[in-house]
């Protein structure tokens, strides 16, 4: 099972379940904890192979990871808390396992929290990936990830999020890197998918205005999804969290209390 850490609350009986990108951790919530601890029962979970989720024996000789199987991890933990319903709040990556769950367990997934979604890989963000699979096995996976932080976020204001993502990236295993990245560069039938389905979940994206990989195409999903909503926050790249967490907290915790 994945690690994870619960926060209990002493009235509440509303769940939050953090989920983060590719190459980080439950840590990179570390701005969020104190104010939603506040108002909800918290999960934070560190994916596979993440964090405290080390690789166990069975995943050592399968190459075999999909976006389902990585779903069902998180699904497993909510089952054995007994969690029944939760809010999810993800980021980057992150994002697209929050809509795969509630895809496959709509009943579980009270609302989404979409930050620095990712709904489409455009043609810059494909070549990358293109690039990143030729070389994936020559060069140290971790040159790969500098390159692709700085792309994605290659603004001076955006530095403390490619450094956190970077040191948290450089605690995963060559092999474990590879499995993941062999996933993100196969997403793009799933995201085309989550583009033109339409699901019955209250969602709130919540973006950068400097994310300008990903925010034009939340922006054409947002106005033909009739339950999303689009909050951007200015002078803010892809992790919003991060850089502008006094913004995130506030506009979150307000969206959750408005949907009670």
């Amino acid at each position: 099972m994945l690690h994870y850490t619960k926060y209990l609350h002493k009235s509440s009986n509303e769940w939050v379940t953090f989920v983060h990108g590719a190459g980080g951790s439950s840590t990179i919530w570390y701005k969020q904890l104190r104010d939603f601890k506040k108002h909800f029962n918290i999960l934070l979970l560190d994916l596979r192979g993440h964090g405290n989720s080390k690789p166990n024996l069975k995943d050592a000789f399968s190459d075999k990871y999909t976006f389902d199987s990585i779903t069902d991890d998180i699904v497993e933990v909510i089952d054995f808390e007994g969690i029944k319903k939760s809010h999810f709040i993800g980021i980057s990556l992150g994002t697209i396992l929050i809509r795969n769950l509630a895809e496959k367990y709509p009943t579980r997934v009270a609302s989404m929290v979409m930050g620095g979604a990712i709904m489409k890989l455009n043609l810059r963000s494909q070549v990358l990936m293109r690039l990143g699979v030729i070389f994936k096995s020559i060069v140290p996976y971790i040159w790969l990830y500098k390159f692709f932080a700085f792309v994605i976020m290659p603004n001076k204001n955006h530095r403390e999020s490619r450094l956190l993502f970077v040191r948290e990236a450089k605690k995963l295993y060559q092999k474990e890197f590879i499995r993941w990245f062999k996933l993100t560069s196969e997403i793009n039938p799933l995201l085309r998918f989550f583009r033109t389905v339409d699901i019955e979940i209250p969602t709130l994206y919540i973006m950068g205005g400097e994310d300008y990989l990903f925010l034009p195409t939340i922006e054409k999903v947002v106005k033909s999804h009739r339950m999303s909503q689009l909050a951007v926050i200015e002078n803010c790249g892809h992790v919003v969290n991060v850089e502008q967490p006094v913004i995130f907290n506030d506009r979150v915790i307000q969206y959750l209390s408005d949907l009670r």
